[in-house]
């Protein structure tokens, strides 16, 4: 099976993509390392985070092998997707619809996440040839959106970012989400006292909501 495949495979799979953004490379680093031991096989490090190459670059060398995707999110253009990619990036995830970025990863293969929120935005990231449709900020509408939109295009591959919970997962995979993309329940559980295994225990936590909710849907 080509890699991309067995990549999105993963993501279809787990359910889950989990949003780094870091204050540091340091702390990007180790919250990575914590929510990989605490199940999580899809990874987005944000440019926003200091050194965000370097760390992609780290993770992937180590943990590539390992079957774990290793992603760059808030790519705005051509230029950083294909950095990305040259730092072992295997996923490129952009907040709105970047006609570039879907191009840069199809050359290369990468999976593509790309930004949307109304329905004709989701129709337009389809035919750009995105993978995945990030719904963002899915926080503001809820499930019940993404039920309406599906409605007429029942086929799109939609991830809710923003505001996606433990308690609430059921709800957006019930409305036909393919998973969730996930970012400060797990990525910040160690901000206050840097205290990494709390990282590791909300990860475990939120793959075990997936996989029931996935489990009480079949």
């Amino acid at each position: 099976m080509p890699r991309k495949l067995e990549n999105l495979k993963k993501i279809y799979e787990s359910g889950i993509v989990l949003i780094i953004r870091s204050e540091s490379e340091e702390e990007a680093l180790a919250v990575s390392e914590a929510a990989i031991k605490g199940g999580i096989k899809a990874l987005e490090i944000t440019m926003s985070v200091p050194n965000a190459l370097n760390v992609i670059r780290i993770l992937s060398d180590k943990y590539r092998s390992e079957g774990i995707l290793i992603g760059a999110g808030t790519i705005l253009d051509g230029e950083t997707a294909r950095a990305a990619i040259l730092a072992g990036a295997e996923l490129l995830v952009s907040p709105q619809l970047n006609p570039e970025m879907i191009k840069m990863a199809n050359r290369y293969q990468a999976i593509t996440i790309s930004g949307a929120f109304t329905p004709r935005d989701v129709i337009e990231t389809l035919e750009a040839g995105a993978d995945i449709v990030k719904l963002f900020p899915a926080e503001v509408v809820g499930p019940k959106y993404v039920s309406a939109i599906m409605a007429p295009v029942p086929e799109a591959p939609i991830v809710p970012t923003g505001g996606v919970t433990p308690e609430n997962v059921h709800e957006w995979l019930k409305a036909g989400c393919i998973g969730v993309g996930v970012g400060s329940y797990i990525s910040k559980a160690a901000r206050k006292d840097g205290d990494y295994q709390k990282v590791t225990t909300a990860a475990k936590e939120f793959v075990q909501a997936v996989a029931n909710a996935q489990y009480s849907l079949v």
